[in-house]
């Protein structure tokens, strides 16, 4: 079976990758598109998976997206057309359940944030399966002409599907001088070029200036762009971290003391390896986010004196470990039946 993947942001090689690996340990031949945005080919890389690059990110402006969207469509399209795909796979992006339809191709798109108006009202239409976690009410999606058989759902964070083998590095911590008696924050700014994040949060900038002068902290900053990278850098905060380039987010993650984060993935990564976490989140909260709120998995940060630092204990056994196999017979139910390999 000849299986398509595109990858669109930083978080895609990490919920595909043990899929990937279980196609291609099962016979199937795999291939991956990529828009070259933030960390995700660095991600692609790390990860032992190699891309064919196919367009970049629109900007912020809505012309800006709108007219390299028409650019990547027509590419990939043409890349797409002579392979003769059995099967297209994706993570929300609506660029490849758009080529599949066009092509004749069955398509999958899994994603975990139901607000994305427009991403999803062009992608899940499009495809033949829309693969999402269960706390996410059905009657949201059905907007996007998302209900069952389209709609298949699945237990749990699809963190705890792509974390299930993942044990953390500690040597990471010594790459950067983090010192074993400091609290370890780890920081994820809010993604400003995402249509669904239209408003600038000061919430975030004001959590770094509370943490990035205490001598007791260290305040790990994952920027999303270079423009966050520098932003944060010129700051000159002595306990703030930037990296260079892509990290081990998630071995930061896991031996981190706190996260804080303004996106969903690194929100729900540390619910998945049983870290304390709290949102900073400015837009409408998703089901998962809620479901999580609920639970005591995820707390919102109204205030950065409200953050509770402190050097933690690991547990194991707050972590939730789920079988990735389980994921892959969903978005591959798109297939026609009898034609799985």
């Amino acid at each position: 079976m000849k299986v398509w993947v595109d990858f669109t942001a930083s978080a895609h090689p990490l919920v595909f990758r043990p899929l990937v690996e279980l196609l291609e340990e099962q016979g199937n031949e795999v291939e991956i598109t990529a828009r070259d945005y933030a960390q995700t080919l660095q991600l692609i890389a790390a990860h032992g998976m190699t891309a064919t690059v196919i367009g970049h990110h629109g900007g912020r402006s809505a012309l800006g997206k709108a007219r390299q969207m028409r650019s990547r469509l027509k590419s990939l399209r043409a890349w797409a057309a002579p392979r003769q795909f059995d099967i297209a796979l994706a993570h929300g992006s609506h660029e490849l359940t758009m080529t599949a339809h066009r092509l004749g191709i069955p398509s999958s798109t899994t994603f975990d944030y139901e607000w994305a108006w427009l991403q999803h009202q062009l992608g899940c239409r499009a495809a033949t399966r829309v693969v999402v976690p269960d706390a996410i009410p059905p009657e949201r999606l059905a907007r996007y002409h998302a209900t069952p058989p389209k709609l298949q759902q699945y237990p749990g964070l699809k963190e705890e599907y792509y974390l299930s083998d993942f044990e953390p590095d500690p040597s990471v911590l010594e790459a950067f001088g983090i010192e074993p008696g400091r609290v370890l924050v780890v920081l994820r700014p809010p993604p400003d070029v995402s249509l669904y994040h239209r408003h600038s949060n000061p919430l975030f900038p004001q959590t770094l200036e509370h943490l990035g002068n205490r001598d007791d902290v260290h305040a790990f900053v994952i920027p999303r762009t270079e423009e966050q990278r520098d932003f944060v850098r010129d700051l000159s905060l002595p306990s703030v971290i930037v990296p260079e380039e892509a990290v081990d987010a998630q071995s930061l993650i896991a031996l981190a003391d706190v996260v804080v984060s303004a996106g969903g993935t690194m929100n729900r990564e540390a619910a998945a390896l049983g870290v304390p976490v709290y949102t900073t989140y400015g837009g409408r909260l998703g089901g998962v986010d809620e479901e999580l709120i609920r639970a005591g998995r995820l707390r919102p940060l109204t205030d950065p004196r409200a953050l509770e630092l402190h050097k933690r204990e690991a547990h194991d056994d707050a972590r939730v470990r789920r079988d990735p196999q389980l994921m892959l017979d969903l978005l591959l139910s798109a297939l026609p039946q009898g034609e799985l390999a």
